[in-house]
């Protein structure tokens, strides 16, 4: 080895290449390569690069935004978009004294399932609905009373009724938006594959945004809204809407004047799109140059979007925000409708979220699921009929979700998690409407008539964007869909 050679050895990870790049560009290059060394921003070996999506969609798309809205800790679909009145018929009976008790066979028991007794639920008696329930609207479809409002939306609707999913915990939120199973770790949310594949329509603004509390970190927690190997700059942005401060860390300090601040942006990308020449395939370094260049856009772009005092008194009340109990979850549900009015791909609204989910009603099912969902049945509704009327649901993709059912057996006074059926609705963005699709067995127990793995909702509303997910999967990764996420085209129109 030679000596210069050897000047290199002692210098950490540091390539003689990178040193050399850095002092040609003097003293700049030496701060800026210091800098983002400290704050372990750049690689010293280059990871394997993928060219990744042009923004473009892989064929004409249906739809170009998404509104995902997940409810945490699993609502009940037996009193809410798949009721089963044979309960009632059948309440306080255990399931092998009902006409059904062939619901117990373990062989009708997806062996797909983890952790999953395939007896759950045979030493428990059943529990009769907690809300009422009846048709709305000209298809006819029964909705329980505990969403009413939305029920009045019920003909724009695609009900899914038969979904499942691969476990019995709250680590399913992350499955939910993941597809995986917790124990496998962190993975790609839907939220940003749709931003890894199409980015957003405005430089100012996030292409992921998300709304309100998500899980706990027992139950995914950031993972419910990270990007994993798709690189930060696809992960969700926090955004609060019911605070001064929506963005506080891009706030700039009180001393400082606009023109300085634009400066100090223009410096720092001035210094980023230099050291991006060095390290090109710096995921991390590129997140960061994006990061400070939506930071400056986002200063004006994120406080104008949240000002919802620019709407008016009778939209304001639509989404409910008149009164104490709905104000909340309206602000959000009115923020997400203005966010893609303005061009942010996805939006994710999350509700009762920490832990293990305000949802999980273990006991008192019948308080606990009348508090909540008088919380969002009214702002969701809102959201739809707003979208509607502005000639955005043509083009926007709403979800409703959660991660689970909860079973027909009481677990005293409240109903225990039930993956292995539940439901979730689709609505907007080239989805059929006033349909239902899917079945549970006559006690809500199985997903028995088209089962869907939360996979196929995924790739649906990736269809409907004119995403193939083979097409965004990144070498050496598993693929996207699972070899078992797609399309439910029955709910296409």
């Amino acid at each position: 080895m030679s000596s210069r050679r050897k000047l290199f050895t002692g210098c950490g990870n540091i390539s003689r290449r990178t040193f050399l790049a850095d002092t040609g560009m003097g003293f700049t290059g030496l701060a800026l390569s210091a800098l983002l060394s400290e704050q372990g921003i750049i690689r010293s070996a280059a990871a394997e690069p993928w060219t990744p999506p042009t923004g473009e969609p892989h064929f004409v798309p249906k739809a170009k935004n998404v509104i995902w809205i997940f409810l945490c800790g699993g609502v009940s679909h037996l009193e809410s978009f798949d009721v089963k009145p044979a309960l009632n018929d059948h309440a306080g009976k255990s399931i092998e004294e009902t006409p059904f008790k062939d619901v117990l066979d373990p062989a009708k028991v997806s062996k797909n399932l983890v952790g999953v007794n395939p007896a759950h639920g045979n030493r428990k008696q059943l529990m009769a609905l907690q809300t009422g329930y009846r048709p709305y609207g000209q298809s006819g479809i029964v909705v329980g009373d505990w969403f009413q409002h939305v029920g009045e939306c019920v003909d724009d609707l695609a009900v899914v009724r038969s979904l499942w999913t691969v476990h019995n915990d709250h680590g399913t939120q992350l499955t939910w938006h993941t597809g995986r199973h917790p124990r496998e770790g962190a993975f790609p949310t839907i939220g940003s594959w749709v931003s890894y594949g199409l980015g957003s329509m405005n430089k100012n603004l996030p292409d992921y945004v998300v709304l309100g509390t998500p899980t706990g970190d027992c139950c995914g927690g950031g993972w419910t809204h990270g990007a994993a190997y798709l690189g930060p700059e696809n992960a969700g942005v926090r955004l609060a809407t019911d605070g001064p401060e929506p963005l506080p860390y891009v706030k700039p300090s009180a001393d400082i004047g606009p023109e300085e601040q634009a400066a100090k942006f223009r410096l720092l990308g001035q210094l980023n799109r230099i050291a991006a020449v060095e390290y090109p395939d710096d995921a991390l370094l590129r997140a960061r140059i994006n990061s400070y260049e939506l930071a400056a856009g986002m200063q004006t772009a994120v406080p104008e979007t949240l000002d919802l005092q620019r709407e008016t008194a009778e939209t304001q009340q639509l989404y409910g925000m008149d009164a104490d109990t709905t104000r909340e979850f309206g602000q959000r549900c009115l923020v997400a409708r203005r966010l893609v009015e303005r061009g942010v791909r996805f939006v994710q609204i999350f509700h009762g979220g920490g832990g293990g989910g305000a949802w999980d009603a273990h006991s008192e099912i019948k308080g606990n699921h009348t508090a909540l969902s008088s919380q969002v049945d009214k702002p969701i509704a809102g959201l739809l009929k707003d979208l509607k009327r502005r000639g955005l649901l043509e083009e926007t993709i709403v979800v409703w979700g959660t991660e689970f059912g909860r079973t027909p057996g009481a677990e005293g006074t409240g109903r225990d998690h039930h993956p292995q059926g539940f439901c979730c609705w689709l609505a907007g963005g080239g989805i059929k409407r006033g349909v239902v699709h899917g079945a549970t067995d006559e006690l809500g127990f199985h997903a028995v008539e088209n089962p869907h793995y939360v996979t196929d909702i995924h790739a649906t509303v990736l269809h409907q964007l004119g995403l193939d997910p083979r097409k965004l999967e990144v070498p050496g990764r598993r693929r996207l869909d699972m070899d078992r996420g797609q399309p439910i085209f029955e709910i296409i129109a």
